[in-house]
C-alpha cells in the first residue's frame, strides 16, 4: 500500500473518532462490518423478537430500543483507550487537511463549540477539560464484538459503547433485526456526537442507546432536551449513508446529490412543527419562566369549566403519566386540589386554548416573520417579555440543522446494494465483489478484522503504533513478566474466526486468542527495545514471537504468516 492508503487502511483498524473526520468512508464501514458480524444476526432468534415476525418495522425498532437499553451502557469513559497528544495526530493528518481546520470542527483538537457549550461547560462533561494541553485520549469508536466485550472489563455489568459505536449498533441492527433498508438511515456525526436519522413514519433519532419519535422531540421533557443538544447547538460535520457521504470541509462529496437534498427536507420537516395547544404547553413544560403568564382552560370538564394556573398544573404533572393538553389533561385537573383549580377565567393571564384558537382564526403562523407583530399585540398585555417569548417559541418549533454545505462536487459513487431480504453469507460475498470498486466497502473488511481477506500491513501497523492501553498497563513489567502476564490470560478471542483483536482490546478485556496475544507482545518490544527487529512466525497452532528472546503461544484462527517487524518500523510480511 501506498504510505496514504496504509493511513487510512490502519484508521479502519482503530477508528478513533478523529480518525473517521480525516477518513469519513470509515463510518459506514462499520455499519457493514457489524452487518458481517454474527452477533447481531443472532438476536433474530431471540424470543423478544421472534415473537415480533410479521409486525411492521417501527414496532420491532422500538423494541431494538429497549434490547439496547438493557444490554449495553453508554461509556464516557475518555481513557478506555489510552491517551495520545495534540502534536503527533496533527502531523499525522496534515497530509490529508490543514490542522486549523481539524481544530474549528472536531472536539479533541480545540472545538468547544458556540456559545451554549461555554455557558454549561460542556468540555467538563465530558471530561474534556482534563486535555487542555498537549495530551488527549484516542476516543476509539468499538466494533459489536469489542462493544460486548465490556463484560469483561471491570466496573462494567454488560456491554458498552461510546456514542459513534452506538449509532453504528443501531444503524446495522435497524436494517439486520428490523428489516429497515440502509437507504432509509442517515448517519448524523457532529464535533461531540453521533447519531441516526431514520425515515420511518415521521421519522426517528437515535441518540446514543434511546430513540426519539417527532412527537417526543417536542415533548419538552429535560431528557429530550438533552437528545437535542447536539443539533440545535453543534455543526454537522458529517452525514454517512449506504451510496456515500457528505463532509464539512472536503469540497467533494461521494453521497448522491438527490438523496442528500431528501435527507434535508425529511430532517427539516422532523425538526419543524405547528403550533397546538399541545405543543405550546410543551413548549411552557422547558420554559417555566413563561409559567406565570399562562392558564389552562377545561371547559369541557364534568362539573363545569375550569381554570388553572400553568405552573400549577406542570407541577402536578410530576411523578405522573398525567399530562397538560393531551387525552390525560381532564384526568389532571381532577387530581388538582379544590383551591388551586378555579371556575372563572383570570384576567392577568393568557388563556392557551384562546390563544391557539385567535392563531387559527387569523391563520397566524409564530413561524413566519410578517404573522409575528398580529401575535405580539394579542400577547403583550398579558406577556411582558414578549419578544423574547416568541423567539424562544419560535426556536422551539423549529430547529435548523447546521448541515455541510450542499455545493459541492459531487464525485460519481455506488449505492451498495444490500437488502433485508439477503441472509449473512450472501451480504458477505457481495460486499466482497465490489471491493475492487467501492472503497466503504473495502474499509468493512478491515474493520471487521478479516484477516484472511484483508492485507496485514494496516493491522499491524495500528497495532505497534495506537495501542498505549497495553503499554500503560505493562510499564514497569520486564518482558518476561508481560510474557507470563499473556500466558496467564483465558485463550479466547472476542472475535470468531480468523478474525484479530488489536492489543489494547486483549489488555482491556484479559483475554485473547495466542496469536492476539503475540501483538501485543511485539507492541511492548517495539517501545521497550526499539532498536531491535521483531520477528513474528505463524504456524497454524503455533505462534512464535522473537527478538534476543522467544515467546511462544497457542492459536486457534488457523492462519500462516512470517512477519519483521524493523527497527526502523518498516514491516515485512511473507506468506
Amino acid at each position: 500500500m501506498r504510505p496514504d492508503e496504509l493511513e487510512k487502511y490502519s484508521s479502519a483498524i482503530t477508528l478513533s473518532d478523529m480518525e473517521i473526520f480525516v477518513f469519513p468512508d470509515l463510518m459506514y464501514s462499520l455499519v457493514l462490518a457489524n452487518i458481517m458480524s454474527p452477533i447481531i444476526w443472532q438476536w433474530r432468534e431471540l424470543d423478544c423478537f421472534k415473537k415480533l415476525d410479521g409486525k411492521d418495522s417501527y414496532k420491532k425498532l422500538m423494541r431494538l430500543k429497549q434490547f439496547i437499553m438493557d444490554e449495553y451502557d453508554f461509556n464516557l469513559d475518555l481513557e478506555t483507550w489510552g491517551l495520545t497528544n495534540r502534536n503527533t495526530e496533527l502531523a499525522r493528518f496534515s497530509k490529508f487537511i490543514a490542522p486549523e481546520e481539524i481544530a474549528k470542527s472536531n472536539a479533541l483538537f480545540g472545538y468547544e463549540g458556540d456559545k451554549y457549550y461555554f455557558d454549561v461547560d460542556i468540555r467538563k462533561h465530558f471530561g474534556l477539560d482534563k486535555y487542555n494541553s498537549d495530551i488527549m485520549p484516542y476516543w476509539k469508536t468499538e466494533t459489536v464484538e469489542a462493544m460486548d466485550a465490556f463484560r469483561y472489563k471491570q466496573g462494567y455489568k454488560s456491554g458498552a459503547g461510546e456514542c459513534v459505536s452506538l449509532s453504528a449498533l443501531y444503524a446495522a441492527a435497524a436494517f439486520i433485526v428490523c428489516g429497515i433498508p440502509l437507504s432509509d438511515i442517515y448517519m448524523i456525526l457532529t464535533p461531540l456526537h453521533s447519531q441516526n436519522f431514520i425515515d420511518i413514519n415521521d421519522g426517528v433519532l437515535t441518540n446514543n442507546r434511546r430513540l426519539v419519535t417527532k412527537t417526543m422531540w417536542f415533548n419538552g421533557t429535560a431528557i429530550t432536551d438533552k437528545a437535542q443538544r447536539a443539533l440545535r447547538n453543534e455543526n454537522i460535520t458529517i452525514i454517512a449513508h449506504a451510496c456515500g457521504y457528505i463532509h464539512c470541509i472536503y469540497k467533494d462529496a461521494t453521497i448522491d446529490k438527490e438523496v442528500y437534498q431528501k435527507f434535508t427536507r425529511l430532517l427539516k420537516d422532523y425538526l419543524t412543527e405547528k403550533m397546538s395547544l399541545l405543543t405550546l404547553a410543551n413548549f411552557l413544560r422547558c420554559n417555566s419562566k413563561y409559567q406565570p403568564y399562562f392558564q389552562f382552560c377545561c371547559e369541557g370538564c364534568r362539573g363545569g369549566a375550569k381554570f388553572a394556573k400553568a405552573e400549577v398544573l406542570f407541577h402536578y404533572e410530576h411523578g405522573t403519566s398525567l399530562r397538560v393538553a393531551d387525552d390525560t389533561f381532564e384526568k389532571l385537573i381532577q387530581e388538582i386540589s379544590d383551591q388551586e383549580v378555579l371556575s372563572s377565567r383570570l384576567t392577568d393571564r393568557m388563556c392557551c386554548q384562546q390563544l391557539i384558537k385567535f392563531c387559527e382564526y387569523e391563520n397566524l403562523d409564530v413561524r413566519r416573520k410578517d404573522d409575528r407583530p398580529a401575535i405580539k399585540e394579542y400577547l403583550e398585555p398579558y406577556v411582558p417579555c414578549v419578544d423574547e417569548f416568541l423567539k424562544d417559541l419560535t426556536d422551539f418549533l423549529h430547529t435548523e440543522p447546521k448541515l455541510p454545505i450542499a455545493q459541492k462536487d459531487y464525485l460519481q459513487s455506488s449505492l451498495i446494494e444490500v437488502t433485508p431480504e439477503m441472509n449473512r453469507s450472501d451480504i458477505i460475498d457481495y460486499l466482497s465483489s465490489i471491493r475492487d470498486k467501492n472503497v466503504t466497502a473495502d474499509l468493512a473488511f478491515y474493520a471487521f478484522r478479516d484477516m484472511y481477506r484483508c492485507d496485514w500491513s494496516p493491522f499491524i501497523k495500528a497495532a505497534v503504533q495506537r495501542n498505549p492501553v497495553s503499554l500503560e498497563m505493562t510499564k514497569g513489567k520486564s518482558t518476561d513478566e508481560v510474557y507470563q502476564w499473556l500466558s496467564a490470560m483465558p485463550n479466547e478471542s472476542i472475535y470468531d474466526e480468523c478474525r484479530l483483536a488489536q492489543p489494547d482490546e486483549v489488555a482491556n478485556y484479559g483475554r485473547g486468542d495466542g496469536l492476539e496475544k503475540a501483538f501485543l507482545m511485539a507492541n511492548i518490544l517495539t517501545k521497550t527495545e526499539p532498536r531491535s527487529d521483531i520477528k513474528i512466525q505463524i504456524s497454524n497452532n503455533i505462534v512464535t514471537v522473537s527478538n534476543e528472546k522467544q515467546y511462544q503461544f497457542d492459536s486457534q484462527k488457523n492462519l500462516k504468516k512470517q512477519i519483521l517487524i524493523k527497527a526502523d518500523d518498516s514491516i515485512e510480511i511473507r506468506e
